[in-house]
């Protein structure tokens, strides 16, 4: 008898670390089938989408309480496919404000619940700890210092490494060959710009980015541009910079510097070796009440775990052209931070390890549902 997954996550980040546990799946477990709310990514490896990422990213508290008819329909759309599908295990990817009230509701049909990618409680909103242990049964995190802050609430969370890890080492990259086939034609070094990937940030961000090209002339600027986007969104941006749809790993790759909106990118971009600087915009009431309520020092991964400012973040007003200008030319060949950055890099790599995330909670979460 096949046995039956619902995995939920709302965000691009989840879908990626979404689609990758959805292949292990598959692979240790061929009958397995699985639902999910997630993206393009989940569905080519294998999950049924009943509901796509695109239609769920709601950035910031002011954009959230807009919204709420459309989460409360959200709500009762997931309870009643998940009650439909009746399955065997329901695993929550990151999310919280959704997943952790979904969690709730599943439990009390007595369907098991694992969260992997637990949210980052320890950051703010730590009270969601309780909802935890009432209404998950299975947690698996993937930063070093989580499993001992959920120890400290009587959660028995199991460390698995870092997923990022297993995805980026199977990087290769012929420079030539990807200069040809995104249509760079010239031979200057390249800046990648990851503008973030919900319309708002990317309004925000690609202005003060856009005039600081013209400092640089002995590079290439290259934009991440996310499928779902329209290309107009992107006009801000001067016509000498390349905008690449996809392929970011690679881009990254090739670049010798890169200026990145916060996000799980701020970590690919590190495992990936490349400096960067951290910039974050976003409605300014949002931004008020996310620094009354946070309760990190940083708003990087990089810096997080590592517990210092290892890259350079600039928030809100702090992102214009004088400090992009000052903290890229820091970073680039020659600059002063450059070599710090690098050097930091590899000690987060040694600090995260991996156990191969996805193919080992792929192997627990079978485990649980064949018990």
């Amino acid at each position: 008898m096949s046995r039956k997954v619902f995995i939920i996550t709302g965000e691009p980040s989840g879908d990626l670390h979404g689609a990758n546990l959805v292949k292990a799946l598959v692979e240790q477990d061929p009958s397995v089938e699985i639902q999910c709310w997630g993206g393009d990514k989940m569905q080519d490896a294998g999950a049924k989408v009943m509901k796509h990422v695109d239609d769920l990213a709601f950035m910031g508290f002011v954009e959230v309480i807009a919204n709420l008819r459309t989460i409360f329909k959200n709500f009762k759309i997931c309870r009643e496919q998940i009650e439909a599908f009746n399955p065997d295990l329901v695993v929550l990817i990151d999310y919280p404000g959704f997943n952790l009230r979904m969690a709730k509701h599943i439990k009390a049909l007595s369907i098991p619940v694992a969260y992997y990618i637990s949210p980052q409680i320890w950051a703010w909103k730590e009270s969601r700890v309780e909802k935890i242990k009432r209404f998950v049964d299975h947690v698996f995190v993937i930063l070093p210092f989580e499993k001992e802050f959920y120890a400290k609430h009587g959660v028995d969370a199991e460390y698995v490494g870092h997923p990022l890890l297993d995805e980026i080492k199977h990087i290769h990259l012929d420079d030539a060959k990807f200069r040809t086939e995104i249509g760079v034609k010239n031979t200057k070094p390249i800046i990648a710009l990851l503008p973030g990937s919900r319309t708002q940030e990317i309004k925000l961000l690609l202005e003060p980015i856009s005039r600081i090209v013209k400092d640089f002339p002995d590079y290439q600027f290259v934009a991440s541009k996310v499928a779902w986007q329209p290309k107009h969104l992107y006009d801000l941006l001067p016509d000498s910079v390349s905008l690449l749809e996809g392929r970011t790993y690679e881009l990254l790759k090739a670049s010798e510097a890169a200026i990145v909106t916060s996000g799980t990118a701020t970590l690919e971009t590190a495992l990936i070796g490349t400096p960067q600087v951290v910039v974050y915009k976003a409605n300014a009431l949002s931004v008020t009440i996310a620094r009354y309520l946070v309760k990190i020092k940083f708003i990087s991964l990089v810096n997080l775990i590592l517990d210092k400012e290892v890259v350079t973040e600039l928030i809100q007003s702090d992102v214009n052209a004088t400090n992009l200008k000052s903290e890229l030319s820091s970073i680039i060949k020659g600059g002063s931070r450059r070599s710090y950055v690098l050097e930091k890099y590899a000690e987060l790599i040694q600090n995260l390890g991996s156990k191969g995330a996805s193919k080992f909670v792929a192997s627990r979460l079978l485990k649980i549902i064949h018990q």
